[in-house]
C-alpha cells in the first residue's frame, strides 16, 4: 500500500564526494533544495549534505579546501526501494529533525523522499 517509489523524486541531484564544498554550497542555493546525496562512480549512496552540515562553514576559515566527504554525514539512514509511505512517514515522525531520505536499491541511488512528498501524498489520499 502506498509503495515509495510512487511518490519519490527519481531525477536527484547529486555529487561526489571529491566536490568541493563552495561548489556544493552553490547548487543548495541555485536549486532550492536543502540536502544533497552524496553518490560515488557507480551511483551508490555515501553520504549525505544537509544546510545543517554546512552551517559550521561560516565559522571555517579552511573552508574552501573542504569537500563533500569532509561534512557529510556517512552513516545515511535510506530506505530500499520496496518500502511503503507508511514506513517512511513513520521515519519522519520518530525523527523530527530529517527532512528527506534517500531510496536505494541494493545500494544504489534511486531517489529521494522529502516530508512534503508524504504531505502532498496525504493531500491526494484525503481529496483535500
Amino acid at each position: 500500500m502506498f509503495p515509495i517509489t510512487d511518490m519519490m523524486t527519481r531525477n536527484v541531484i547529486t555529487v561526489e564526494p571529491t566536490t568541493p564544498v563552495l561548489d556544493l554550497i552553490s547548487i543548495l542555493v541555485e536549486k532550492r533544495i536543502t540536502g544533497i546525496p552524496v553518490v560515488d562512480k557507480n551511483n551508490d549512496l555515501v553520504g549525505i549534505v544537509s544546510e545543517y552540515d554546512v552551517l559550521h562553514l561560516l565559522l571555517d576559515g579552511d573552508a574552501a579546501t573542504k569537500t563533500a566527504a569532509d561534512v557529510m554525514t556517512k552513516n545515511v539512514i535510506s530506505f530500499e526501494d520496496t518500502s511503503t509511505a507508511i514506513e517512511v512517514c513513520e521515519f519522519f515522525i520518530n525523527n523530527s529533525s530529517k527532512r528527506r531520505v534517500p531510496i536505494v536499491h541494493e545500494g544504489k541511488l534511486v531517489g529521494l523522499v522529502s516530508r512534503a512528498d508524504i504531505v502532498k501524498l496525504i493531500k491526494k489520499i484525503r481529496k483535500i
